[in-house]
């Protein structure tokens, strides 16, 4: 079994992802600053670095530990926030991610496996599901600054022939998103229903998007050990679903109808979204197992427990 370091191990998808690695027998070091993430997510087996990944000892702290491997999810994902503070997303998206990269070159990891984006990546685009070769052209600071990281991680295998793959996921949903602060659309809704609150739908409702269940996306993750693969694999279900389906989905689940109001659509967000994941069955052998049904009912019952 392998020594490994998951950062952003208290989020949502980290903290997922640490619990299966810790049942195939790994041993498991979480880095989270807790910014987003919560303690009460982190499984008790891990061992815990509250520390961010800007911190000056990074390096230091990964010579004395010697993982295998490295998986960085810890990021700023929220594309709103990139928009207004264009710098701190930066920050912590490539300088971050940077910080990461050195600590993993100096110390001797084997391979760093990258949470990208899929969604933000790729901006407007006709060609839909979109696949990995389509031209990159970001709507927002946060997909610039995570296509800027893939550029560096491609940099590092090059001249210091640090492995790397990079999986960039579409929309992630399920249990343990709304709590912490990585509330996406999904989270935002069944949260509202469960609590009996309105929710705005921010611009006509008809944008799209390709939402993925938390558990496939692990599954992709852990198989990304094993691929030699240098580059971006698309983790989707190829599947445009809109606001208003969505909605549907979540109302159906939960047996009761939720209250809307309209907004002016917010700069940066695309109209649709979906991907192509024909190279994630060839490379990964990997394609999703949860139906947006199915996800969406275990998605609500996890949010209706939190509220009793």
């Amino acid at each position: 079994m392998s020594n490994i370091l998951v950062s952003g191990g208290a989020g949502f998808i980290g903290s997922t992802l640490v619990d299966a690695l810790l049942l195939q027998g790994h041993k498991v070091t979480v880095l989270d600053s807790l910014v987003s993430g919560r303690r009460d997510y982190v499984n008790k087996a891990a061992d815990f670095w509250e520390l961010d990944i800007l911190d000056d000892t990074l390096s230091e702290r990964f010579l004395s530990s010697k993982f295998d491997f490295v998986y960085h999810l810890a990021a700023q994902i929220d594309v709103r926030i990139s928009v207004e503070n264009p710098v701190l997303d930066n920050r912590i998206n490539v300088l971050g991610g940077l910080n990461v990269l050195e600590a993993a070159r100096l110390s001797g990891v084997k391979k760093v496996i990258m949470a990208s984006t899929g969604g933000a990546i790729y901006g407007e685009t006709t060609e839909i599901p979109t696949p990995e070769t389509a031209t990159a052209y970001p709507l927002s600071p946060y997909g610039i600054h995570k296509l800027t990281l893939e550029k560096y991680l491609n940099y590092y295998y090059q001249v210091y022939k640090l492995d790397y793959s990079i999986l960039r996921f579409s929309n992630v949903y399920g249990p343990r998103q709304y709590k912490g602060g990585e509330a996406g659309v999904i989270a935002i809704f069944t949260e509202a229903l469960a609590h009996d609150k309105p929710c705005i739908v921010y611009g006509d409702g008809k944008q799209t998007r390709d939402y993925v269940y938390v558990d496939d996306v692990v599954a992709a993750l852990i198989k990304a050990l094993k691929i030699n693969y240098q580059g971006e694999i698309n983790i989707s279900t190829a599947q445009e679903i809109d606001i208003w389906q969505m909605i549907a989905a979540i109302e159906k689940a939960a047996n009761k109808k939720l209250q809307t109001s309209l907004a002016p659509a917010r700069p940066g967000e695309q109209n649709r979204s979906c991907l192509s994941n024909r190279l994630a069955q060839d490379i990964l052998d990997w394609q999703p197992q949860v139906s947006f049904t199915d996800g969406i009912s275990r998605t609500y019952q996890w949010v209706a427990e939190q509220v009793q």
